[in-house]
Parts: structure tokens; sequence; C-alpha cells
């Protein structure tokens, strides 16, 4: 198995992910993981106390920047030539899982990305590894969700392709070579939060690299501490976030159907926000 002594740093983003915070510092500092950067979103002075008698390098905005920003930052402040690996603040990773991305890395340098299997806290593996969705895919995904999670558009979506292969993985924790990193410019800033993932798996495939997924990886990820104080935002700024890659990727037909593209995302917002009407 790869050492990662020296060729890992790893990044955080913390927005009032509390005590969470600590532990996944802990699970990263375990793995070998030394250089531990964390990136403070949420109000000024709320995430030292996770840090207590732990080893990492704090960032303060002083503003919420958003995850992918909030990356780029922090990335600024690593000091691993090799590999960044990037999480969520309410990850747990588990014993070897980093070993395993950087051997994997190690031995296929054609690839640029590589996510973990990411479990629930039930043990249940959470849907991370992902295919671009056409327009039709996207928008019956997109329709059908809010009232029947489990239509085939939908598992269709949040799978592999029929090969094993994957387009993009999720942000909550991945593995991504420094130098294709730099090569793509990092996280596009334009996106706030939701699909800044995406984004990047699509301009790290354009630039020549590919997207991979490993089994024997494991994480653990509680998901949604943090969006939970902003919760009715954090769905906002999703459909936001979907629109904009649209609009961004979109060629050919798919982008004269942008403005069709456009009302169906609006639509499942209004659905989404009259079904939860908490949020």
């Amino acid at each position: 198995m790869s050492d990662v002594t020296g060729r890992v740093s790893a990044v955080i983003v913390d927005y009032h992910a509390g005590e969470a915070l600590g532990t996944c510092i802990d699970s990263l500092h375990e793995n070998g993981v030394r250089d531990v950067v964390v990136v403070e979103n949420g109000v000024a002075g709320s995430t030292p106390d996770a840090l207590e008698h732990r080893s990492v390098t704090l960032v303060v905005p002083r503003l919420n920047l958003g995850y992918g920003r909030g990356v780029n930052r922090g990335v600024a402040a690593t000091q691993a030539l090799e590999f960044l690996l990037v999480s969520n603040p309410d990850v747990v990773v588990h014993d070897g899982a980093v070993a395993s991305m950087v051997h994997f890395m190690d031995q296929h340098p054609q690839v640029g990305i590589v996510g973990p299997s990411i479990l629930r806290p039930d043990g249940s593996v959470y849907p991370s590894q992902r295919v671009f969705p056409n327009f039709w895919l996207a928008g019956l995904h997109a329709l059908l969700s809010p009232l029947w999670p489990s239509n085939p558009a939908t598992k269709k979506y949040r799978s592999a392709h029929a090969d094993g292969s994957v387009d993009w993985v999720s942000g909550a924790c991945f593995l991504i070579r420094r130098s294709v990193f730099e090569q793509v410019g990092g996280f596009d800033e334009r996106y706030f939060m939701f699909a800044e993932d995406m984004a990047l798996c699509w301009q790290v495939r354009a630039s020549g690299s590919s997207v991979a997924a490993l089994s024997d990886a494991d994480v653990t990820h509680i998901e949604g501490l943090s969006r939970r104080r902003e919760s009715r935002a954090m769905l906002i700024a999703h459909h936001q976030s979907a629109m904009r890659f649209e609009w961004q990727t979109a060629t050919g037909l798919r982008r004269v159907l942008l403005p069709l593209a456009t009302l169906v995302l609006g639509f499942r917002l209004l659905v989404v926000l009259i079904l939860r009407p908490s949020w």
C-alpha cells in the first residue's frame, strides 16, 4: 500500500459542523495525513473549539465563501505537491482509505480524481458515483425525484455506467492530483454550493484526465450537518447551481432547449418548497 506521508494535503471547509469537524480531522491524521487545512466559512470564531489540541492550519476569510471558493482558498495554504484530499467536515475517513486512493492513483496515472465509497451512518451506500445526465435523463430526474425518489431516471443518474466507469464523484470526499487541480484552475467559483463537484469533474475530463471511483476505500458521511442551518437557502442554491451547469455545458439541440430546462428546474424548486414548507 502506498505511503501517504508528505504526499497528501487535506482541505476541509467548515460551516458550523461542531464536534464532527474534530472527528474528521482525527480520522485524517490516523490515515497519515499530517497537513490539514480548515477553512472557516461560518461565523467568525465558530471553528477554533473543534481544533483545540489538533495540528491544523486555519484559514479565516471572515465571510461564507461557498464550498468551491473555500476549497480554493484552503488549497493555497497546503504543502503537499502530489495530492489534495477535499472533504466535508462531517466525514469520517476509514482506516486505510487514503492510502488505498493514493495507491490507486499511483497505478492509474491517467486518473485525475478518485472518489471513495461513501457510506451513511447506518452503513448504507450513498450514491456518490454518477453520470452526466442527458437532457431527457436530467428532466425526468428533476421532475420525478421529489415525489418518487427511487424512479428509474434517478437511479440511472446516481450510478456508474454499465462498464463501471463514472463521469463524476461527490465533492463530499475525493482525492485529486494537485497538478490537475491547478491545470483546471480549481473549483469554478461561480458555483456557491452544489454542482461545483460535477463542474470540476467536467473540467478534469475536458483536460484529458479521467474520473474514477474506488470501492475498497470507505468514508462515512453524516450528511447535511452544515446545510441544516440554512436549509431553505441551500435548496435554492442547489437548483441555481444545477441550472448554471446546464447553461455552462449544453451544446447543440440541448442548448436550444435551455429555456425549457430552466422552466423544469423552476417548477421542481416550487414543488420541493411546497412539499417541505419548513425548509
